[in-house]
């Protein structure tokens, strides 16, 4: 593999990171607020989910001490 100098590198990288396509302040916002939508959303189906195991479980253990 060639080597390049240090220069050669910091350039390179310049010029490949003025290729890249930033995204806005506005779709930033956006983008933010629906990551906090789903983790609530995801976090009030894990929740149910997680009562219903419990109770299932719970009703199985009474159910055969009973």
């Amino acid at each position: 593999m060639a080597k390049t100098n240090p220069f050669d590198f910091i350039q390179q990288v310049r010029s490949e990171a003025a290729k890249v396509t930033w995204p806005t302040r506005k779709e930033t916002m956006i983008t933010t607020a629906m990551v906090f939508v789903m983790v609530v959303v995801a976090s009030i189906f894990f929740l149910v989910v997680d009562q219903a195991i419990g109770w299932g479980v719970r009703s199985v253990i009474l159910g055969l001490g009973g």
